[in-house]
């Protein structure tokens, strides 16, 4: 297949979106399709049409070519009016299909899926409405209570109407404050008192307008994903250090992460029903990975959904196939195979 695999962007993440799509795209280039590495909003100059999906091809030297963009970032984006770099958008119209690597704002969120969608352009992953929502923390909490998904009670938060007063919504210390958009538990605090509470929201909110403030689930925290509607086996996620923040996520070494996680039949099963459940609330199509918490005594709590989740050699995915019996190569064109069902 000839795919253009679509990586970098303008989010807070994107230089684990690069590190995703360098993996994805070498491994795709391994199993013989024609894949090419390209960066939405920088794209790629000097494109042979004649030859745009060539059998010989230099992954790491698109990601040195993508890596070299990231100290103008900013800058780029105070003098550019389109998001979509030179070739991008006729790339794509040329390929059987785009792989998405992006995470985070202008790529996770359904904007991008939106355009595709009218342009004809196929692509992995869930489409534009379901990124949407599932990309809004206060929404996503609101559809898993109303489909009896377990998750910690909360409140989504405009800067101009916060309260600080947390008896005003129903939750005492300690409380997690989070951007409602973010990813990569980038903008994500724990906060213990009223000092930190406060400090928590100031940053939070210079991140984005929107914050959620939930109650802070003391316990073991756990991962599932859901592809073409099944659970992939349990990953248990214990972070040396504090929580699973951006650092513990892509810092090799920082966590240990077990799959299958050792939990009884009955709550791995559980589990992987409500991971179920929650995709299907949200409408996700192809695949996703949801966020667990599980305190104690075995109550369990669905965090969030993830739509194009993580793809690096240190991401929770990859480590779940793998216990099926599935390699990374593998898993990327399984993905692919889910994704193009949207088509059918």
């Amino acid at each position: 297949m000839k795919i253009v695999v679509l990586a970098g962007g303008t989010s807070t993440e994107r230089e684990i979106s690069i590190v995703s799509g360098t993996g994805i795209c070498g491994a795709l280039r391994q199993k013989g399709h024609q894949a090419v590495l390209i960066d939405i909003f920088c794209g790629v100059d000097g494109v042979d049409w004649d030859e745009p999906f060539p059998a010989e091809y230099d992954v790491d030297a698109a990601c040195a070519y993508m890596e070299s963009f990231n100290p103008e970032i900013e800058n780029m984006k105070k003098s550019r009016r389109s998001f979509f770099g030179p070739n991008v958008l006729k790339l794509c119209e040329l390929a059987d299909i785009v792989f998405l690597a992006l995470h985070g704002a202008n790529g996770e969120d359904g904007k991008v899926q939106a355009a595709f969608d009218l342009m004809g352009i196929r692509y992995t992953g869930t489409g534009f409405f379901s990124s949407a929502m599932a990309m809004d923390k206060g929404i996503t909490k609101q559809l898993f209570m109303m489909n009896q998904v377990p998750t910690p009670k909360g409140a989504a938060m405009v800067k101009s109407s916060c309260t600080k007063n947390l008896k005003d919504l129903g939750m005492v210390f300690p409380v997690v404050v989070k951007t409602c958009c973010g990813g990569s538990s980038v903008g994500v605090y724990i906060a213990k008192n009223q000092e930190e509470y406060e400090k928590a929201l100031d940053d939070a909110y210079s991140y984005e307008n929107e914050v959620v403030v939930e109650e802070y689930i003391q316990g073991r925290e756990f991962s599932v994903a859901v592809v073409d509607g099944k659970a992939y086996p349990v990953i248990e996620i214990a972070p040396l250090v504090g929580f699973y923040d951006y650092k513990n996520k892509y810092q090799a070494g920082s966590t240990v992460e077990t799959c299958p996680a050792e939990l009884s039949p009955e709550l791995t099963e559980q589990m992987q029903r409500y991971a179920e459940k929650a995709a299907a609330a949200l409408s996700l199509e192809a695949y996703s990975r949801m966020d667990f918490m599980m305190r104690e005594n075995g109550e369990m709590f669905c965090l969030e959904a993830n739509t194009l989740p993580g793809m690096t050699p240190t991401s929770l995915i990859p480590q779940e196939a793998q216990a099926l019996g599935m390699d990374y190569p593998t898993l990327c064109e399984e993905l692919i195979k889910v994704s193009l069902k949207k088509y059918k």
